[in-house]
């Protein structure tokens, strides 16, 4: 069954949370780096409802989803929000596509872009840890002696 969840978010607090996790130190000019109190408000967007910004020191645009996968998206914060919380959950892109009432194409390109993006995040070097667990490790779901 699906359930189209969109409009259990708030945009403000779906914006918050991308602001947090997307930029943790605070949503700046893409050019010169100045911080967002350094800038006017530009205009709003119609579709995605964000804020854009201008740089009153170089003359960028820039607003929250610059710097993203989601730049020149249209997608409304709280799409982005619940598009990431699927992912993680490991959501299937038609279920996804289905809750966020969007086009199952759209939702698969975003969502590569999403996974390819983590996959260049990924460290390259293993973890320093020295302790591993070997509980799985001579597991045999399923087998018979």
């Amino acid at each position: 069954m699906e359930f189209p969840i969109t409009e259990l978010l708030d945009e403000e607090e779906s914006a918050e949370w991308i602001l947090e996790h997307f930029h943790p130190k605070g949503l700046n000019c893409p050019k010169c780096k100045r911080d967002v109190e350094q800038s006017r408000k530009f205009r709003r967007t119609q579709t995605s409802a964000l804020d854009v910004q201008r740089c009153k020191h170089c003359g960028t645009i820039y607003n929250l989803y610059t710097g993203t996968v989601f730049q020149g998206s249209q997608w409304t914060p709280r799409q982005v929000v619940l598009l990431m919380r699927g992912i993680c959950k490991g959501e299937t892109t038609r279920e996804l596509a289905a809750e966020l009432e969007l086009n199952y194409k759209t939702v698969l390109t975003m969502r590569h872009r999403v996974q390819a993006n983590a996959e260049l995040e990924q460290p390259n070097t293993a973890f320093p840890d020295s302790h591993s667990e070997t509980d799985e490790m001579f597991q045999n779901a399923g087998e018979k002696r």
